[in-house]
């Protein structure tokens, strides 16, 4: 498969440079996907090797056929884990392009998508047990109030949880276009496009726990890059970005940054950038999904 018809990078030149590649060095692409950010990378390297994390199966098929590149398929939340087992304890460069490919979302089967009509999935490893269709028709109400609203940011998530459990007493939600169907009538006027989109990322995340891995490679990250090192993730929704930003930003996730005696800021890693960096308007007409994109760049003190 054609890496640029599975998922189109964004802002691939900006993230290359920021991993600052050294020929001879180790680097990490944690979203393998498409492969289109390893190939750059590669081009790059000599002496050097990279290692592609990825845990869908599908993205297997694109792993390129050389000897400076390992195919990991593995969440990466089991980051150090995995390159314990090839004897790797430090890298130079860690990138991160969170969130789902253009081929997962265009996968009717993978239900991760409103566009189109297909089994309520959004699992990216097929293996887990937890699908999307499962979260909605289990789920006590108090909890998907909980969902649809932090992981959502829908304002009416009270409303659409109640809504959620009368209709599946009447007949399970297994489909995209049955939660469609009844997001309709709860969707502000105008805004149902968005409405559905946040609906569905709510799910997402709950079912691939995608908060909980960020949270934990971002931890690794640290011990796992070597002094001068660099992390560059990408990001595409608000919860996301205010992980990583805090983390660069305080060396934790919440709360103030701490200083040490001389009011020196005690934090591992030194922002690249003081702002996120955000796609051209020419790269956003090209590829919508670039439109949301924040990427963060640091380095290993």
């Amino acid at each position: 498969m054609n890496d640029r018809t599975y998922h189109i990078p964004v802002m691939l030149q900006a993230c290359i440079e920021g991993l600052s590649i050294k020929p001879g060095g180790t680097y990490v692409d944690l979203t393998f996907g498409g492969g289109g950010h390893s190939r750059e990378i590669l081009k790059k390297l000599d002496s050097g090797h990279l290692f592609g994390f990825d845990q869908d199966e599908d993205a297997m098929a694109n792993a390129p056929e050389d000897e400076r590149f390992t195919f990991v398929q593995a969440n990466f939340r089991d980051l150090k884990k995995y390159l314990r087992l090839y004897g790797i304890t430090e890298v130079d460069g860690i990138l991160a392009d969170l969130g789902i490919s253009s081929h997962q979302i265009d996968e009717p089967s993978r239900g991760f998508s409103t566009r189109f009509e297909g089994d309520l999935d959004m699992r990216m490893n097929q293996a887990d047990p937890l699908t999307a269709a499962k979260l909605l028709n289990s789920a006590e109400e108090g909890e998907l109030h909980r969902i649809f609203g932090q992981y959502g940011e829908i304002k009416n998530a009270k409303s659409l949880a109640n809504a959620v459990v009368r209709s599946r007493e009447l007949s399970p939600i297994l489909r995209t276009e049955d939660f469609v169907g009844l997001l309709e009538r709860y969707a502000p006027r105008g805004k149902s496009h968005k409405y559905f989109a946040q609906a569905f990322q709510a799910l997402r995340i709950v079912v691939n726990d995608e908060l909980g891995a960020l949270t934990e490679m971002l931890e690794q990250s640290c011990s796992l890059l070597k002094k001068g090192g660099r992390l560059v993730v990408m990001s595409y929704h608000s919860l996301e970005d205010r992980l990583v930003k805090n983390f660069i930003n305080k060396g934790k996730f919440h709360g103030e940054v701490e200083k040490d005696f001389y009011g020196n800021l005690i934090r591992p890693l030194q922002p690249i950038s003081r702002k996120a960096i955000v796609a051209e308007p020419t790269e956003v007409a090209q590829n919508k999904r670039a439109r949301s994109a924040k990427l963060r760049i640091a380095e290993k003190r």
